[in-house]
């Protein structure tokens, strides 16, 4: 039968199906490695907290991953970045080799009191393990590219348990501006099966519970769109701190290796110095405490620098989680000058540093209504909005390319910034 002869909703059905088929597969993959990444990653939390002592062996550890890297790792060294270029220019399928290591690599982090996330870890292992279907399906580069992107929306979807936001985040982070639509059924498959396949796994994903908000309102309106500002300009600032920082290592550490076991003496002195270890590891206890009390107003500050310092100097792990504690631990502190509850404007900070810093406005505000409910949905979509305006044209993701400028009318030079 010539199927171009059919009716158009019969002829999509192939596509229905094949992609129904190859995207539930990349949910099981990415929702089982990462529910094995989560279980793993709570493990080595707790050691930790239970050992503190084990902090002052971050800088052995950091050597031994870097050199782990260096020897087996250098071509999946660029992590979520190669991911994204390979999306861009399909090359070659990317190792599977690069899921075990960041496994390995991240766990190590957390173990040893880097201060690193989880998300590069998940999107990374979905990316690496979606990449081993290309061969056994045959896939054409533009097939390759969507197999890509719904192993990162599934990465995301099911490290976080948010699939609407996972899918969107698989769309939306590969260039400032534009959205690859052509994904959008496999990405929404993906996210939402891995989640699924995750909790099936028995993981728990942490509730934040905004207790209080605020009216829609002029007055609560502007207020959120001056945090909104103040979030992307955070979000922007850590992400060029972080490039600067690992640029500099990269100039003056030629062994890599050494770059992290540098990092970790640095780390472990700090914490020292500080007296706490509040600002290590995942942070999710205090974020938990941001939405429930007000914090010191310089917390989002020491986490920032911690974790620029843990991924400057070339620690394993992921940018969000800390840029979710740097969110709310700020959104906690400008409370009161702004007059709004402390969990409303926790809970938008969560969302708005992490819009402005990865560039994925949308993928942050449908996010917050996930994590915290619809009725945040307005004051969600204004602070993560703003937040990604003020941060510039350059994020987390060296790799993210620029679809369309934030702005008409921007000078030449403020464009390539």
């Amino acid at each position: 039968m010539n199927i171009s002869k059919l009716p158009e909703p019969l002829r999509l059905l192939p596509y229905v199906g094949k992609w129904c088929l190859i995207a539930s597969l990349v949910a099981f993959l990415a929702g089982s490695a990462s529910a094995f990444f989560l279980l793993s990653l709570d493990l080595a939390t707790r050691t930790r907290e239970a050992h503190p002592w084990l902090l002052w062996l971050l800088p052995a550890a950091g050597f031994a991953v870097g050199w782990i890297y260096l020897h087996t790792g250098k071509s999946v060294e660029a992590g979520n970045n190669l991911l994204i270029d390979e999306i861009h220019d399909p090359s070659k399928v990317v190792p599977l080799r690069m899921a075990p290591l960041v496994l390995l690599g991240t766990v190590v982090s957390h173990l040893f009191g880097a201060s690193v996330g989880r998300e590069g870890t998940a999107v990374q292992m979905g990316g690496a393990l979606a990449d081993q279907l290309t061969h056994v399906f045959r896939l054409r580069h533009e097939d390759r590219r969507i197999l890509l992107m719904a192993g990162i929306s599934a990465g995301f979807s099911s490290v976080f348990g948010t699939p609407m936001a996972g899918a969107i985040f698989g769309l939306e982070v590969l260039a400032i501006g534009r959205m690859r639509y052509d994904a959008i059924f496999p990405c929404f498959v993906a996210a939402i099966a891995a989640d699924q396949v995750g909790l099936a796994w028995g993981v728990h994903h942490t509730h934040y519970a905004m207790t209080a908000s605020a009216p829609v309102a002029l007055w609560s309106a502007a207020a959120v769109i001056a945090a909104g500002a103040l979030f992307g300009l955070v979000g922007m600032a850590f992400a060029r701190s972080t490039h600067a920082l690992s640029a500099f290592m990269k100039k003056h550490v030629a062994y890599a290796p050494l770059r992290p076991a540098i990092g970790g003496v640095v780390v472990a002195v700090a914490v020292w110095a500080c007296g706490t270890h509040r600002y290590i590891g995942l942070g999710i206890d205090v974020i938990v405490e941001a939405f429930r009390q007000p914090l010191a107003p310089w917390d989002f500050l020491a986490k920032g620098a911690f974790t620029v310092a843990s991924l400057g100097t070339g620690f394993k792990g992921g940018e969000v989680t800390p840029l979710f504690y740097i969110g709310a631990t700020l959104g906690n502190a400008l409370a009161p000058l702004l007059h709004l509850p402390f969990p409303l404007l926790a809970a938008l900070g969560f969302v708005a540093v992490f819009a402005g810093a990865a560039n994925t406005p949308l993928a942050s505000t449908v996010m917050a209504i996930e994590l915290f409910g619809a009725d945040i949905g307005p004051f969600a979509a204004l602070a993560c909005v703003v937040a990604y305006l003020f941060s510039g044209h350059t994020g987390i993701y060296r790799a993210q390319r620029l679809g369309l400028h934030k702005r008409h009318g921007l000078p030449e030079q403020e464009r390539r910034q």
